[in-house]
């Protein structure tokens, strides 16, 4: 592949995720933020038809921050720190998109999905509001390396992070972490609730969690619904396996709460919602239905 791009990745993205420990991990839960990153490397801005401005309109904008206390409630948090127009963690690993690459793909490669038809594969090939990101093909070498230099490490300090939990607490609760915009694009007019907590209509998660979290945000006064328009990505479809002892959810912020959305930037109640999140969050812990509450792990 062009040397230009391994350098990026090298140079730009190295480490290319955070881990935020707390000083010791009291809860059976891990973070991730995988849509917040806001590096965007050269190689990117080179190739891209878009200005940078324009690219962030597929990020997760401060979403880290916005659950940044939670370390210091008991849980560890990881966050990606490249942007997801560079390189989506929320996909299957090669979910990759024909019309982005000007030579075949392998076999391996899953191109049917409907987040490839949609152009938001594991490169994207659009940002959020429909504008295609490149003017020429890009290589697969680029792509491969971004999955391989990026992608996998993630998901194997994830798959870490929740393996250590599920041995320590006898079980382990992934919230995995994003913002929404204040209205659908879909639907123009039509406003979003507050948040919205995707569970896979409950294939990934247990009830109890499940209901806990919704009781803990209507407590503090926002509106929340379930799977519906989000019912959770890769992340929380991969990870989500109940039945082996962990647990997965989607919350998805609507960013009219905190961030100017024509700006990108934070708004006067980025604060509030940052405290109203850890006091959320400390509820949750405090309140874990016995069922997944902490325990002596069995092996």
């Amino acid at each position: 592949m062009p040397l230009r791009e391994r350098t990026s990745i090298q140079a730009e993205l190295t480490p290319p995720f955070v881990v935020v420990e707390p000083a010791d991990q009291t809860a059976p839960f891990v973070f991730c933020s995988p849509h917040s990153g806001r590096l965007y490397p050269k190689a990117l801005l080179e190739r891209s038809r878009l200005d940078a401005h324009t690219l962030r309109k597929s990020e997760d904008c401060f979403v880290d921050e916005l659950f940044g206390d939670v370390a210091t409630l008991g849980a560890p948090l990881i966050a990606a720190r490249f942007p997801r127009a560079y390189l989506d963690v929320n996909r299957e690993p090669y979910e990759l998109d024909p019309e982005l690459f000007g030579e075949p793909l392998p076999d391996f490669a899953n191109t049917q999905t409907m987040r490839v038809v949609g152009g938001l594969g594991t490169v994207a090939r659009i940002v959020a509001d429909g504008e295609e990101i490149y003017g020429r093909p890009l290589p697969l070498a680029a792509a491969i390396e971004r999955i391989e230099q990026l992608y996998k490490p993630f998901h194997a300090r994830l798959a870490q992070l929740l393996e250590r939990t599920r041995r320590r607490f006898g079980a382990a609760i992934l919230v995995d972490c994003h913002s929404m915009p204040s209205a659908s694009m879909s639907q123009p007019g039509g406003l979003r609730p507050d948040f919205v907590i995707g569970d896979r209509f409950g294939a990934s998660c247990d009830a109890k969690v499940t209901r806990l979290f919704r009781e803990a945000i209507a407590q503090r006064g926002y509106q929340v619904q379930l799977n519906r328009p989000y019912a959770g990505g890769f992340i929380t479809e991969h990870y989500g396996q109940p039945f082996k002892g962990v647990h997965a959810l989607q919350v998805e912020i609507n960013r009219g709460l905190y961030l100017n959305e024509s700006k990108l930037t934070r708004t006067d109640n980025f604060d509030r919602l940052r405290l109203d999140l850890a006091l959320m969050t400390a509820r949750v812990f405090a309140e874990l239905p016995p069922i997944i509450a902490p325990r002596a792990a069995a092996e």
